[in-house]
């Protein structure tokens, strides 16, 4: 099973376009990183730029582009892996182990296989 685990920081509510991680939270964040590796589970992973740097398009339904900051979003993505793990629950633990700060979260989604789709969904992909 893939599982994606978005990072969440809270820094970056109000983040700057040039904001960094704190040197000591790379470093940890860097051997977290070698443990997912060596255990064989990290597929990928990214740290994302700050929102202020970002672009949204589409809003209401139509081709738009705004410029961030993105002021009305609370929870904003600044990075992820991609896990390949055998449960839920042992994505769940990995989760926990990431080096984050207080305000910090992780969200766990498991990652939509087209084997997930019913069988008429599947076909008609297919062709």
């Amino acid at each position: 099973m893939r599982f994606m685990m978005l990072v969440i920081p809270k820094a970056y509510e109000n983040a700057d376009a040039d904001f960094t991680p704190p040197v000591d939270l790379v470093t940890k964040m860097m051997k977290y990183n070698k443990s997912l590796t060596d255990a064989g589970v990290l597929l990928s992973l990214d740290g994302l730029h700050p929102p202020a740097t970002g672009v949204r398009s589409f809003a209401g339904g139509k081709a738009k582009a705004t410029d961030g900051p993105f002021t009305e979003s609370k929870e904003l993505v600044g990075g992820y892996w991609i896990i390949q793990v055998k449960s839920r629950d042992e994505a769940v633990e990995w989760a926990k182990r990431a080096p984050m700060l207080d305000g910090d979260s992780i969200e766990v989604r498991q990652v939509q296989e087209m084997s997930d789709f019913p069988p008429d969904v599947q076909k008609a992909v297919k062709g």
